[in-house]
């Protein structure tokens, strides 16, 4: 594929989109996929970031024990299924008003078996949206690519900085406040400032009907292991150039489970091993565990 030009994911937090594509484009390859995406690779391809990273089990060096591609990797799969579960099980029971916040490059919007009256949002940055289409507006144009676009529902973009004001540009694409919405927050407040996080939740209240799930994913006490030193931050940096802990927002993480139930919402929250467990492959726990603080958080609106 053509390299597209810069447009916001080629550094910063813009590139960690990247990575996430390549390792569902890994997982989609796998012989015991828990997810599939088959439009990730041509993200990672298009950009010159990422055009040399592997897309394919066989392509990382030492397999599942590499600390990046194999362990983070596999926990970027399970988390995909998981939230592909949530979002399902949401439209399952009626709900046909989806927000994705902080979309980044997740193509859900094309690869999941919607139902008929589907809508998604996808909220996030300008350029990383138009980088999103670009790609994917090169596969729908190209009769000898391997993926053929799916008809997506009706895929609303919404560019906005989930940092400031973005419910206003929500609201004028067409969100309606009144039905009830899934909003899915996939690994974004690792990155905002503690009140950036609590406005974020707060606005999401204010915008949600009776009936409305949120999920989101949360890390506590980051500094409490040997941060630069674990296998995975180190193996971020030395191998594609990422300094994810330079990315994250180092401060106490508020009590946003703490916010939800004042507002009252019902609040389950959950580790990934609880799901490893469950579907019988993932990351399992190993001594100084970058994943061991992290928690997936499900919130229903009564």
């Amino acid at each position: 594929m053509t390299q597209t030009r810069d447009l916001g994911v080629e550094s910063g937090v813009g590139v960690t989109a990247l990575m996430v594509a390549a390792a569902r484009a890994i997982e989609t390859h796998r012989s015991d996929s828990l997810a599939a995406d088959p439009y990730a690779e041509h993200f990672v391809r298009a950009a010159a970031a990422s055009v040399a990273w592997p897309t394919r089990p066989w392509e990382v060096p030492g397999g599942d024990a590499d600390p990046l591609w194999g362990r983070l990797g596999r926990y970027f799969g399970l988390r995909t299924r998981v939230l592909d579960d949530f979002l399902l099980h949401a439209a399952a029971t009626g709900v046909r008003q989806v927000v994705l916040l902080g979309a980044g490059l997740d193509t859900r919007a094309y690869r999941l078996p919607w139902p008929a009256g589907q809508v998604v949002h996808e909220v996030d940055r300008g350029g990383v949206l138009e980088f999103k289409d670009q790609v994917l507006g090169a596969l729908a144009g190209d009769p000898c690519a391997p993926v053929p676009m799916a008809p997506a529902p009706r895929r609303r973009v919404v560019a906005a900085d989930v940092g400031h004001d973005w419910a206003g540009p929500l609201l004028a694409s067409g969100f309606d406040p009144a039905a009830p919405t899934a909003w899915l927050a996939e690994g974004l407040l690792l990155y905002l400032p503690p009140e950036v996080e609590l406005r974020l939740l707060r606005t999401i209240d204010d915008l949600s009907a009776a009936g409305s799930v949120l999920a989101y994913e949360v890390k506590f006490g980051l500094g409490t292991f040997q941060s630069r030193a674990n296998p995975v931050y180190a193996a971020a940096r030395e191998q594609i150039g990422v300094d994810l802990l330079a990315l994250f927002d180092r401060r106490p993480r508020p009590d946003s489970i703490g916010l939800l139930g004042k507002l009252r919402w019902h609040v389950t929250v959950r580790t990934p091993y609880d799901f490893a467990r469950c579907h019988g492959r993932g990351p399992r726990p190993e001594p100084d565990d970058a994943l061991a603080t992290n928690r997936w958080v499900f919130a229903a609106k009564p």
